[in-house]
């Protein structure tokens, strides 16, 4: 038999007694506050009825306490715990992990060492890096050198990498040692390691100076990771040491010295940079003048950027940068209205970037400059052309549905259009383009044909690959993310689509929602999209923590549908996810958006580290979700605003907000933007087919209302 917790099925009769409540459960999963106090009293409750579960219990609880820094109270409930055999190595784990944190590495190496031996395959590197740290901080470097040599090999970490080089001092392995220092020093720069590690380096003898390319790979690095200044130092230091001589290092170094300079705010001396940058050999010169023209579209400047953009292609057609170049003319004079002119720009660049990666896109841009001008037929032609030639592009779908679009803007009948329609939504039946034909059907009186004939299925009593059993035995006791740690080595190892199917429906099952989407992903595209399969449609499209979503949705008027829409594209439903911009969770809030949030609801600011709650980033996300509605009043709207700020939002409809919403969405300035609506569109009204059958259908209006003046703007 089966009882259902909300997030989570759990299975009873499996020989495995069920001692932690459903609401512990569902807290650890949310990562609520809660969770820790909840897991608390279960335990309390299994030993004072002397239940048979107190150890996993108190494993749980333990690796709670270990999770918030209660290093005391974790090593007091996992020393003397007992738990069945699958479970073995991870309380030896984190009983491991007590240890050390508590000031014993010795203690805590040989608790390593007892994982070890039948540590699962996802398990066994973590406790292999760990043994080896517990051993080198042990002053045992030598017995370390074994294992760190496996961990830093298999994840080769900055910290396993500076750890891994003492173990290999300590065997005398100084070509090993040299190698470990200089990679950390090279590919981790902004490291704390790095510094350190540098400085081993000069110590040794013979000492290892960097050269000019090693000094600039730290200097691009550091840049990358927003430390400018330092970029400076390392730039200034292979100037000390005389490593920039030729005409070619000057340039290079002048190069990445600008990008450092503006970002610092010393815009005369990057331009001086520039300039000396511009003086070097082609390859050099021709990134300097680039980079100039992309300052100048950073500074909305569109004029001034276009001119350097034709000057860049036209000054180094052979360079790699010419074929940017050369597309962002076009889409300049696209976005400025100037259409004829984008169509020659366009025309241009076909004839000169043959073999651009680009030119499906040019294609379709071109095929939009003539649509804005009316000359439809010749906007066939080029789309035609594009299907023709690219027939694998992402692009085809809206080549279709602007062909048929083109026709009934000549007004071609509707037994022309109506078919030309209705082969978008066959041909791509998950698209944003099949939602705009499907709505075209509507206007000319044609009920469109079903895009998927079956809502989403899931399997309920398929039985659980052997593979994701030891995954299923975690799950249930609480250990969520050593089950999707599990989770990804086995997933990792699927050979077809049978086997792909019966590892999704259990990772569903499992509360694993972005696992499961990303195996549909590799494997079951064409069950889902091709086939049209309820059971593959149920891994891409689930009702991921359906409680937390269905809860904080109607709390804040918003649709719950809307809701996974955005989750889907933001976070594939992985919630430990975060990006280059430092968005985290399922809805990728960033921090200051967290506070605006916390703040309008009266609430503490959050902690960043927080954010990675599903709990919470649902609960923030769903409210930020609903004040864009309440402001935009258009789904296509508050998705932009989601993604490029209300702002910027806010600026297009001023702009272009008199085209309908098929022409709006194509010229928003941001190519993100605009798939990231695309996208959002298509997977809420999917959402909105698939589950809302009890609710009247939802129409997507063609039309862009004015948002309103007042409303969130952060």
């Amino acid at each position: 038999m089966r009882r259902w917790t909300g997030l989570l099925t759990v299975w009873v009769g499996s020989g495995v007694a069920w001692a932690q409540s459903p609401e512990t459960l569902e807290s650890v999963r949310l990562h609520r506050a809660d969770a820790r106090e909840l897991a608390r009293k279960d335990l309390e409750a299994c030993v004072a009825k002397k239940c048979p579960d107190a150890g996993r219990i108190s494993l749980l609880a333990g690796t709670l306490a270990l999770s918030e820094g209660d290093v005391a109270e974790a090593r007091t409930l996992l020393t003397g715990a007992k738990v069945a055999e699958p479970l073995q190595p991870y309380l030896a784990f984190y009983q491991g992990q007590a240890w050390f944190y508590s000031g014993d590495p010795a203690a805590a190496a040989e608790a390593f060492a007892r994982a070890a031996p039948k540590a699962s395959p996802a398990l066994a590197p973590r406790v292999q890096a760990r043994l080896g740290e517990a051993l080198l901080a042990a002053g045992k470097a030598k017995e370390a050198a074994e294992s760190l040599e496996a961990a830093a090999t298999e994840d080769p970490s900055a910290e396993l990498l500076f750890q891994r080089a003492q173990a290999r001092l300590a065997v005398g392995n100084a070509t090993g040692e040299r190698a470990d220092l200089k990679a950390v020093a090279l590919r981790y720069p902004a490291h704390p390691y790095a510094d350190e590690a540098l400085a081993k380096l000069e110590s040794l003898k013979p000492s290892l100076k960097l050269t000019l390319a090693e000094y600039l790979q730290r200097s691009r690095g550091l840049l990358d990771a927003g430390e400018a200044k330092r970029a400076l130092e390392e730039l200034e230091k292979a100037e000390a040491q005389k490593l920039v001589r030729a005409k070619q290092d000057k340039a290079q170094v002048a190069l990445v010295r600008a990008q450092a300079l503006y970002a610092t705010g010393k815009k005369d001396e990057a331009e001086q940079a520039l300039a000396v940058a511009r003086q070097g050999p082609a390859a050099v010169a021709a990134e300097a003048a680039y980079f100039t023209a992309r300052r100048a579209l950073k500074t909305d400047d569109n004029v001034k950027a276009r001119e350097l953009m034709a000057a860049v292609e036209k000054a180094w057609p052979k360079e790699g940068v010419a074929d940017d170049a050369g597309f962002y003319v076009g889409w300049l004079d696209l976005q400025a209205g100037r259409f004829e002119d984008a169509v020659k720009s366009f025309t241009a660049f076909d004839q000169r970037h043959a073999r651009s990666r680009k030119r499906d896109e040019a294609m379709w841009f071109r095929a939009l400059a003539h649509i804005r001008l009316k000359q439809y037929g010749a906007a066939r032609e080029v789309l035609d052309k594009l299907v023709d030639t690219f027939p694998r592009s992402s692009l085809v779908p809206q080549a279709r549905y602007w062909s048929a679009r083109g026709h009934e803007l000549e007004g071609s009948p509707a037994d022309v259009t109506g078919p030309a329609y209705e082969s978008v939504i066959t041909s791509a039946p998950n698209s944003y383009y099949a939602l705009l034909a499907s709505e075209r059907l509507r206007e000319l009186g044609r009920e469109p044909p079903a895009a998927f004939p079956e809502a989403p299925k899931q399997l309920e009593r398929a039985e659980v690959p052997p593979e994701l059993k030891l995954a299923m035995v975690l799950t249930e006791a609480g250990l969520f993310r050593d089950a999707a740690e599990e989770v990804q080595a086995r997933t990792s190892r699927i050979h077809n689509q049978e086997q792909a199917m019966a590892f999704a429906h259990a990772l569903l099952r499992l509360g694993e929602y972005g696992h499961a989407h990303a195996v549909a992903a590799r494997h079951l595209w064409g069950r889902a999209f091709g086939a049209r399969l309820p059971e593959a449609l149920a891994a891409f499209y689930p009702r991921a923590f359906a409680n937390a979503v269905e809860s904080e949705a109607t709390r804040y008027k918003v649709s719950p549908f809307f809701v996974w829409a955005i989750m889907r594209r933001e976070s594939a439903f992985r919630p430990e996810v975060a990006s280059s911009a430092d968005a985290r969770g399922l809805m990728q809030v960033i921090p200051p958006t967290a506070r605006a949030i916390a703040k309008q609801l009266a609430e503490p600011a959050p902690a960043p580290a927080e954010l990675f709650s599903p709990s919470l980033n649902i609960k923030y996300g769903a409210w930020y979700l609903s004040q864009l509605m309440k402001r935009f009043s258009h789904p296509a709207l508050a998705a932009a605003a989601y993604n490029a700020g209300p702002d910027a939002t806010v600026r297009w409809v001023k702009e272009k907000g008199s085209l309908p919403l098929d022409l709006f969405v194509e010229e928003i300035p941001f190519r993100e933007t605009r798939g990231y609506v695309k996208q959002v569109l298509a997977d809420l009204y999917l959402y909105q087919s698939f589950y809302g059958k009890d609710a009247a259908p939802q129409r997507l209006s063609l039309t862009v209302p004015a948002p309103s003046i007042e409303g969130v703007s952060f």
